[in-house]
């Protein structure tokens, strides 16, 4: 499980891609590193990959072509940054909004517009997610826990404060750029379980 707080971003060192597989290396500080062990799970812009190797401050991981497929983590070359959050404890304060590491889809930037606090961005999501996004409902965009400010068909727009600029990839993500998604589970439960009784009734 993840709390959708995002630790920092990592710098990617190394790509090896294979048929149908990648892996990739990334560079961790050392205060990520503390207890880190093979089979961790640590959240690559939110999602969910398992450590194979480690070597000093390098971290390995695997991908397989569906996650390569589904996200926006096949995109990735040697230099750019993921964010990254290591997997909850139990007794950790969850300062965000339970998240699986399960990316549904991915969304595009349409439009950023920034202000002197403030840095506003709209995502367009696909017509099957858009169910699932509310005003004022939590939402998981490259593993960050956000807030969704406002719904038009089926963009939606969040609203980032500094620390959120300063410590995530939505500092620098602009229009065009490609996020994942991860609908709050609690909201899918919900919408998926009163669309499943309204089916029965009609039948």
């Amino acid at each position: 499980m993840f709390t959708g707080i995002v630790q920092g971003t990592a710098q990617v060192v190394e790509v090896v891609q294979k048929e149908k597989f990648q892996s990739h290396a990334l560079a961790f500080e050392e205060n990520w590193r503390d207890g880190l062990e093979i089979g961790a799970s640590v959240a690559h812009n939110g999602c969910c990959l398992t450590v194979t190797r480690i070597e000093n401050n390098i971290v390995w991981f695997d991908l397989m072509q569906a996650t390569l497929s589904l996200t926006n983590l096949g995109d990735i070359n040697v230099g750019d940054k993921v964010n990254i959050e290591r997997a909850a404890k139990f007794g950790d304060e969850i300062g965000g909004h339970s998240m699986s590491g399960h990316i549904m889809c991915t969304a595009d930037i349409t439009e950023v517009i920034l202000s002197e606090n403030n840095k506003q961005v709209w995502f367009s999501v696909p017509g099957n997610i858009v169910k699932y996004v509310f005003d004022k409902g939590y939402i998981g965009i490259d593993g960050i826990s956000l807030t969704i400010g406002e719904v038009r068909g089926n963009t939606f727009c969040v609203n980032l404060i500094p620390e959120t600029i300063s410590r995530t990839n939505l500092g620098w993500k602009a229009e065009g750029d490609r996020v994942n998604i991860e609908v709050d589970p609690q909201t899918q439960a919900v919408v998926d379980t009163v669309e499943r009784v309204m089916a029965a009734k009609q039948s």
